[in-house]
């Protein structure tokens, strides 16, 4: 973190501080007592089931330069104590961020959409790591919280942060773009998602918009030829970046996907590069050219996201691909879902599965609103279509048999992997994927385990990353 002040600190966040401060520095910030480290501030943020100023006392015993605390807990702890007042500790938290945003020459590339938020932010910050010192959203740090606390993450000599913007309703991403403040923004899509909490398509589309009105007269990159957001970079006073199809800044000239990497020209504004990029799955390509966009307007050539491209490092629970018995595999993408992204998943596991049986064990997609069910059964119908065996789990799960009715169906997650050795042949190529909230990592993991339990003694097959 940017060093600074207690004094800075107080002012930033609008507190009044108290105790024994001294000239104490804050090089970091904390919201849990347990894990704080010399020099931290601890910021005392309530949440829905936790109010984190009641930990207040033990982070100051631990070691806390100061406490972030509203005024009962500050009168409640010792006279003494380093401690700077505050109305609501979130709104303290945002307002540190941003004063670090403000003191940082890094510049900013927030990142939000329906799908593929997290891999393109994964991919982007894998290009810039051979190019500049950059720091990037880790885990689900990408909302009120998460946001601010990557942004206090930025020290001295970052030269670029890039910032995964999540919604659960209007206004959140209008929200965080004024913390970040950032020079480029990118949606990757506009998809059916978060409907219970912002209404239909056209909502989500005005919510993710809320980053281009922040934007100013700032770049923003866009899906080419998406009806949706038109209305919006109609009045975008700053430059509009298009990735995707034939008619964008930034497409495909030719593709080349093998069991472990694809290999792609790609042309940015009229000059083409030939890039290696070490994944497969087309929806990841097309996170790529966004990200891509993004790294020509932060500033940097196409041939130097070369060494980048090779080494991209996806965060956990998203493509994964592991080696199961007898030659099967595992791809790995529980960590959320859509129906987009199921789509995507189905090709991506049928790319890879090279003649295996293919089995796509799909759980609840939840947020999806009134026509949650039709989402189910639309899913059915593809996974049938393509000719993939479903196994079903969860209540709304079981949607997806409507569409697909020679699938199985299990209630839990329990009863799912109870009947995996009855469900998934051996040699089996197998997606795993739902929302978070039903956390089917854990039939991933089963699958996993009876791996490292099994016989690999099974001819004519292998790994399908050798």
């Amino acid at each position: 973190m940017i060093t600074l002040t207690l004094g800075e600190v107080a002012a930033a966040v609008g507190g009044r501080l108290q105790g024994d401060a001294g000239d104490a520095q804050v090089t970091g910030v904390s919201l849990d007592s347990r894990t704080l480290g010399a020099g931290d501030l601890f910021i005392g943020v309530r949440g829905e089931r936790f109010d984190g100023d009641q930990f207040a006392a033990a982070a100051l015993a631990a070691g806390a330069v100061c406490a972030v605390v509203r005024a009962e807990t500050a009168a409640a702890l010792s006279p003494g104590a380093a401690r700077i007042v505050v109305a609501e500790g979130l709104d303290a938290l945002q307002a540190l961020a941003a004063e670090v945003r403000r003191r940082s020459p890094a510049r900013v590339a927030a990142i939000t959409g329906s799908t593929g938020k997290t891999s393109t932010k994964d991919i982007l910050a894998s290009l810039l790591a051979p190019v500049a010192r950059t720091v990037a959203t880790q885990g689900n740090h990408n909302n009120e919280v998460g946001v601010p606390l990557t942004l206090l993450r930025v020290e001295p000599d970052t030269e670029v942060i890039v910032a995964e913007l999540a919604m659960r309703g209007s206004g959140q991403i209008r929200q965080l773009a004024r913390v970040a403040a950032p020079d480029v923004g990118v949606i990757t899509n506009i998809a059916p998602v978060h409907l219970e909490l912002v209404g239909d398509i056209e909502d989500v589309a005005a919510a993710k918009a809320e980053l281009i009105e922040e934007l100013g007269e700032r770049a923003v990159v866009v899906p080419g030829g998406e009806p949706l957001l038109a209305p919006y970079l109609a009045h975008h006073r700053g430059r509009v970046i298009t990735f995707g199809d034939l008619g964008s800044n930034v497409h495909l000239v030719d593709v080349d996907y093998s069991d472990q990497e694809t290999r792609a020209v790609v042309d940015a504004f009229g000059r083409r590069a030939r890039l290696l990029f070490n994944f497969t799955g087309g929806h990841y390509l097309t996170d790529a050219l966004a990200a891509l966009a993004a790294f020509l307007e932060l500033g940097y050539p196409l041939d130097a996201a070369r060494e980048g491209a090779a080494s991209i490092a996806f965060s956990e629970l998203r493509g994964e691909i592991a080696q199961l018995s007898c030659g099967g595999f595992l791809l790995n993408d529980a960590y959320n879902a859509n129906p987009l992204a199921m789509h995507a998943a189905v090709d991506h596991l049928l790319q890879l599965a090279a003649g295996r049986p293919a089995v796509a064990v799909l759980g609840d997609m939840y947020e999806l609103g009134p026509r949650s069910q039709a989402f189910h059964v639309e899913v059915g119908e593809y996974v049938a279509k393509r000719g993939v065996k479903l196994v079903a789990v969860g209540e709304l799960g079981r949607g997806y048999l409507a569409g697909s009715p020679d699938g199985v169906w299990h209630a839990t997650v329990d009863e799912c992997i109870a009947a995996l050795a009855e469900d998934v042949a051996p040699g089996s190529a197998v997606l795993v994927k739902a929302s978070r909230a039903l956390r089917l990592e854990r039939v991933a993991a089963a699958l996993k385990a009876t791996r490292a339990a099994g016989s690999d003694d099974c001819p004519g097959t292998a790994d399908p990353r050798d």
